[in-house]
């Protein structure tokens, strides 16, 4: 009998089935230190412990993003290990700060599965939950997948999708309860814009690019405990159509996510995802930019508002900003420099 695992192919999952994901993961401070030098993270939130004390918090806080990486990464052995791409999320929300300390778990439970025509392949939809050392859910979001199944002769005739949130609204963020801007020092940021300078419809291209090398994409990939074959196994990726490693589509989200810190310098941290899709695979040499389209803005309270953004990745990008879809063969598609379409919350101090 093999002591080892395969991961679970497409025939595995059943709709309600709950899979608790090892191993549980104690954030140091030499994770959030090896995050800055992956992504150049600049938030001083999360840089400066001074800072975060003057906003209510115990301490700097843990890159949202990377909580959500570390969570994400606990669940690929059960639900990605097998996957050809990872298609999407939906109805993600931040619920409470992170601290290095704290220990995060998580839980995913099967929505719902659907058989590709192909009969290779099916999309498996999972709701995951992360938690902290007190049991307290610090985030939980939707994702979907296509895996591979293990026997694509036999039709297992799976059709059940299930409704998936739009978007969050605004009346279902979550503000810090210890959030509060009385000692804000404005200068720490480097920015002067503040909740009402943003307008809907504005779009900011916020210039910098970034080239990820082989080895910043499979330290972040390890440090995220991420052990998917399409971003860990260089050999076996070369009998792939791309012969070669995908580049984790979260990593891109944070790699663009601190790219947009010019423009973008006050932002405390995110709230939300609405949705979001990788449009476009990115690989090792390629160079990343970002562009925000600020697409809602909503008061929170009296300190606080929330903007709602789309923040698109390209990969080797021209002069001016490439338009988002193209046509092709008769049908809207994404230009082929887009590589990420994210629609999330942030919050943002009012004046």
């Amino acid at each position: 009998m093999s002591k080892t695992r395969a991961g679970h192919f497409f025939e595995d999952f059943e709709t309600g089935q709950e899979l608790r994901h090892a191993v549980p993961r104690t954030v140091t401070e030499g994770d959030a230190a090896l995050y800055i030098a992956l992504t150049g993270d600049r938030s001083p939130v999360h840089c400066s412990a001074e800072y975060a004390r003057r906003l209510g918090y115990a301490r700097e806080t843990v890159n949202d993003l990377l909580v959500f990486h570390l969570v994400f990464g606990k669940t690929v052995d059960d639900v990605s290990l097998n996957a050809v791409a990872n298609l999407g999320y939906a109805g993600l929300r931040f619920l409470r700060p992170v601290y290095p300390g704290d220990t995060l778990r998580a839980v995913s439970t099967v929505l719902g599965t659907k058989e590709n025509s192909s009969g290779k392949t099916g999309v498996v939809w999972v709701r995951t939950t992360g938690t902290n050392q007190r049991d307290e859910v610090v985030l939980e979001y939707v994702r979907w997948v296509m895996v591979h199944k293990r026997d694509p002769a036999t039709p297992t005739g799976r059709k059940d999708v299930p409704v998936v949130p739009r978007e969050v609204p605004a009346s279902e963020l979550v503000v810090p309860e210890t959030l509060s801007l009385a000692g804000r020092e404005p200068w720490a940021t480097g920015g002067p814009f503040l909740f009402e300078d943003y307008e809907v419809g504005e779009v900011i291209d916020h210039v910098d690019g970034m080239t990820i090398e082989e080895s910043d994409h499979m330290l972040a990939t390890r440090l995220y405990q991420n052990t998917a074959k399409v971003h860990f196994d260089a050999h076996a990726m070369k009998a792939s159509r791309f012969g070669r490693r995908l580049m984790y589509g979260g990593h891109v989200i944070s790699v663009c996510r601190s790219l947009s810190f010019k423009g973008l310098e006050n932002a405390l941290g995110i709230l939300a995802f609405n949705g979001g899709a990788h449009a476009n695979p990115t690989f090792a040499g390629d160079t990343l930019y970002a562009a925000t389209e600020v697409l809602d803005a909503a008061p929170l309270n009296e300190e606080l508002g929330a903007l709602r953004l789309r923040l698109v990745g390209l990969k080797n990008r021209d002069a001016e900003l490439p338009p988002l879809r193209v046509e092709k063969d008769g049908k809207k598609r994404y230009h082929p420099q887009v590589v990420l379409d994210l629609d999330y919350w942030v919050a943002m101090p009012r004046r």
